[in-house]
């Protein structure tokens, strides 16, 4: 019964909010932005940057809620503005570059491995190595969903360049893991 309170408790701060109520606003953005911020970091590896977006992302939620129909998850429709909006920041920004050509593997050394699990701080720097373009494919695919022709026209690119993109990602994470002696597959210490 919990929930169904919760979830009608959400749907008044959103009706409040799309008119214009500063506090039903703040409560939502207290509710999602640590979430949200997360969502930004994921692309974005400076935290000020990936602050700013979300910031931003939040500005274009307010300004679209009235277009928000109650179908599906709120999160994951606040999730996807994100998303684009991380998606349109390095592209603004030209950071996303994708490139054909090899590229060198770092072997940075970092990152606790605990209990033969990997943390989840040395796998955000192990994506944060990639390169951007590697990158915001990677998670596109991997982490949100989005199959290679959505994600083709997200960032403006060819279908194969999409596909090849996530191959690279994925052969440098598991090229960076191996550095470890981790086996991408077990993730578990190889104890060397």
């Amino acid at each position: 019964m919990k929930i169904i309170s919760l979830h009608n408790n959400q749907k008044q701060l959103i009706k409040k909010s799309i008119k214009g109520d500063q506090q039903a606003q703040k409560l939502l953005y207290e509710k999602f932005s640590p979430k949200m911020l997360g969502v930004c970091r994921q692309y974005i590896k400076d935290l000020h940057f990936a602050e700013d977006v979300m910031v931003n992302g939040f500005v274009k939620m307010f300004n679209h809620l009235g277009s928000y129909q109650y179908k599906g998850s709120f999160e994951g429709w606040v999730r996807s503005i994100m998303v684009r909006e991380s998606i349109s920041f390095l592209r603004k920004k030209q950071f996303v570059v994708y490139d054909d050509d090899a590229v060198e593997v770092r072997e940075e050394v970092l990152g606790p491995i605990s209990d033969g699990l990997l943390d989840m701080e040395y796998v955000q720097h192990l994506i944060d190595g990639l390169p951007e373009g590697y990158k915001a494919v990677f998670l596109l695919y991997a982490i949100e969903g989005y199959g290679h022709k959505e994600i083709a026209e997200m960032l403006a690119i060819s279908e194969g360049t999409s596909k090849s993109q996530l191959f690279k990602a994925r052969k440098m994470l598991q090229e960076n893991l191996s550095l470890k002696g981790i086996s991408p597959n077990s993730k578990t210490a190889n104890k060397k």
